[in-house]
């Protein structure tokens, strides 16, 4: 996927975050979704698919469950992304494990060497 840079899209990619963030606190009642955080997403260029990056509580685990349970609210994110941000187009939603702060935790940078 080629990521979009411009300022346009990456404004719609915080709103998104934002918005999805809080359906997911707000109206999400799936059991499978409890303790889940989305902590980023990243737009194509054409702005017709979203990658949404989440990370658990539990850890990597319930990575699988996660990823059945956003699945099934899959529709429903996008319907109501759709009517809180009023878009024409809503992106295809595709959730992806953020691997940022596992990276950060288990393979620190090296530190340089003097």
């Amino acid at each position: 996927m080629h990521r979009a840079t411009n300022r346009r899209a990456l404004q719609l990619a915080d709103q998104m975050l934002q918005v999805l963030s809080q359906i997911l606190v707000e109206e999400v009642e799936d059991p499978a979704l409890h303790l889940l955080t989305f902590t980023g997403v990243r737009l194509n260029r054409d702005l017709s698919i979203a990658e949404v990056l989440f990370t658990h509580i539990q850890g990597r685990e319930v990575e699988k469950r996660s990823l059945e349970g956003l699945a099934r609210a899959k529709g429903f994110l996008r319907l109501r992304l759709g009517q809180e941000l009023r878009l024409r187009a809503v992106p295809d939603l595709r959730f992806t494990w953020d691997i940022f702060l596992e990276e950060m935790v288990y393979d620190p940078p090296a530190a340089p060497h003097c």
